[in-house]
């Protein structure tokens, strides 16, 4: 292999359905709920907005077949990345007094 030559991606590029679904699910929540990523006084949380928007970029970089080919963009725009940032917005949004899932 030459020096100047680049590796191949190591996922297997295409769609992929769990981060778009993902991805479409925030963009349209937040769309139209956008008040979600706010605090009980109704100020914004960057916190939990900036996970959420973290798993929504990922989820559409993903989601419609890009793999970045350095490690570090590839693993801030997997699925896996999608899907925890999701939890972790989840667990923030609870943690301020903002549930979206009552159990």
């Amino acid at each position: 292999m030459a020096a100047d030559a680049l590796p191949e991606p190591p996922a297997k590029a295409g769609i992929a359905a769990l981060p778009l679904g993902i991805a479409l699910l925030i963009l349209v929540v937040m769309t139209v709920l956008p008040g979600i990523a706010t605090d009980a006084a109704g100020h914004a949380d960057h916190p939990a907005a900036m996970l959420l928007f973290w798993s929504m970029s990922a989820g559409f970089v993903r989601g419609v077949g890009f793999v970045p080919l350095h490690w570090l963009p590839r693993w801030l725009f997997s699925a896996g990345a999608s899907v925890a940032a999701l939890l972790l917005a989840l667990v923030r949004l609870d943690a301020i007094g903002r549930p979206l899932i009552n159990f």
